[in-house]
């Protein structure tokens, strides 16, 4: 074969654009810091920096984003539950006070007025939120535990408890009758004591068995109260009830009821049952076999539409419908009937294929039994101080009376003694058991607090392996994409000395033609 000058001269030129492509790579990966640029230069590299990347895009979402998002919401409801926890051990505190029996009128008046102060607390702490999203409120996160303020809007309220919820109770009478005209010892002062006519022998303690509502002020309730299962009608066994007001002495009317009947007081909020409706409910009991059916429990529907500042929400406890009898009626938690209580659980992903529940939910820990309890430890102790004042007032007075009126302020301060003496022990049984109740409530706030705890510690233990994963990949990452500068700059180097000589050669080669041989 012939070689010619000019097939010298196009492989020179080739040799050179050769040279020069390498030296142009290896300039790009220098200035890129990259093996590839395109995914023709290295197929196996760029499928494997694809994969490398999405796995890196993946755990910085998880690590950067996801968990310190999941902590602080963490962060927010345990310090929430942190409160809850101190403000319970408050009020047990004082319950500790309010059980000693020989404490003065202002010592029980700074209690009441602690007591108070608590249980306003504990529903503003339900109200913690995170980045605007309120931490206790399931999937609600728009909506507060409890109303920020006076409110009108009718619910219909279907609670569901069962025979833990009663209770006996102690309701001392201070009332009497005579000639037709109701006379009440806590009306007594200095001004109509002698229009009080109330004996000692009318004043006589009264056992009933009882169990609250969540909430008093109701408007309306059913004719019956229902409890166990269904017949075979279709229907729940019931109890008739009856609706008396407070001023209309509902207990006396529960403690002389015959036959199963029940009495609700709409401004307390309270069930108030006769011996036989409470024997009867007494005896049902749940089945342990049958899960989704509780054979013990007690049902009850009522309406409510005025709530004050602090209430809390009813659609965060119960099955309910809010805005009854109107276009805008809704329906929360039906489920709840039929022993579907759906978990409103708020989870993060956090991991591959691993999610983590960062919040936890009122009922949890914000029990309405708390501010129920507090509501029945403030009245029976304001009901001492009141007594106290009356006493005080009647024996001031006697020390200055004499003859028939002296005799009189005896006989009627012997009354307001006797009152007094049972309200106190009755107060300080009540405070007594105040301190187990609020122990009960501290037990279930410890043991939220310690959920909240291990979920955080398994959080930590996640977002440790995630940064040593982040690490893994960006390193795997950097090995598969990135040059090794050193070797690199050789190679670089190397080039261009190659292409300077090859157009060094190539321009000895181009000198060289026929017409220097004739």
């Amino acid at each position: 074969m012939r070689i010619t000058n000019k097939i010298m001269q196009n492989n020179n030129l080739a040799n050179i654009n050769t040279n020069k492509l390498l030296q142009d790579k290896l300039s790009t990966q220098m200035s890129t810091e990259k093996k590839i640029n395109r995914p023709s230069d290295d197929p196996v590299v760029a499928i494997r920096a694809l994969r490398l990347r999405s796995n890196v895009t993946e755990v910085t979402q998880y690590y950067s984003r996801n968990i310190p998002d999941a902590e602080s919401w963490l962060n927010v409801t345990e310090e929430a539950v942190k409160n809850l926890a101190a403000i319970v051990t408050e009020m047990q505190k004082q319950c500790t006070k309010g059980s000693k029996g020989d404490i003065k009128s202002s010592d029980r008046l700074i209690v009441i007025e602690q007591l108070k102060a608590l249980a306003n607390e504990v529903y503003s702490t339900a109200d913690a939120d995170y980045a605007g999203r309120y931490v206790f409120t399931g999937y609600r996160t728009d909506t507060s535990v409890s109303f920020p303020e006076a409110t009108e809007k009718k619910y219909s309220i279907t609670e569901q408890l069962n025979k833990d919820a009663i209770q006996k109770v102690t309701y001392i009478n201070t009332k009497a009758t005579n000639g037709g005209v109701t006379s009440d010892v806590m009306d007594m002062t200095v001004n109509n004591y002698q229009s009080i006519n109330v004996k000692e022998e009318d004043v006589q303690p009264v056992e009933v068995y009882r169990f609250q509502l969540a909430y008093g002020d109701c408007d309306a309730v059913p004719a019956e109260l229902a409890y166990g299962v269904k017949q075979a009608n279709g229907n729940y066994p019931t109890i008739p009830m009856e609706v008396k007001h407070d001023y209309e002495s509902p207990y006396e009317a529960a403690a002389a009821a015959t036959g199963e009947k029940a009495i609700f007081v709409p401004e307390t909020g309270e069930v108030l049952l006769s011996k036989d409706a409470y024997d009867t409910l007494m005896k049902t009991k749940d089945d342990i076999t049958t899960a989704d059916v509780n054979e013990g429990e007690i049902r009850i529907t009522y309406e409510k539409s005025k709530w004050t500042k602090g209430d809390l929400r009813p659609e965060h406890y119960f099955k309910c419908v809010s805005d009854k009898g109107t276009d805008k009626e809704m329906t929360y938690n039906e489920g709840y009937l039929n022993g579907n209580v759906e978990r409103q659980d708020i989870e993060y992903d956090v991991g591959f294929n691993q999610t983590i529940r960062v919040n936890s939910t009122a009922d949890e820990c914000f029990k309405h039994s708390i501010g129920r309890e507090v509501e029945d430890l403030v009245n029976a102790m304001q009901d001492v101080v009141d007594t106290e004042k009356i006493v005080e007032d009647l024996e001031g007075l006697l020390e200055k009376a004499t003859g028939a009126d002296a005799e009189e302020l005896q006989a009627k301060l012997g009354v307001a003694k006797k009152v007094l003496e049972l309200k106190k022990d009755k107060a300080q049984k009540m405070f007594e058991h105040g301190i187990t109740q609020m122990q009960g409530h501290l037990d279930e706030t410890n043991l939220s607090l310690t959920n909240i705890g291990t979920r955080t510690k398994k959080l930590e233990l996640i977002e440790n392996r995630m940064q040593s994963q982040k690490t893994t990949f960006e390193e795997l990452k950097s090995q598969n994409e990135d040059i090794d500068i050193a070797e690199v700059i050789i190679y670089l180097t190397s080039a261009k000395l190659t292409y300077e000589a090859s157009l060094m050669a190539t321009g000895k080669v181009a000198q060289t033609s026929l017409l220097q041989y004739i």
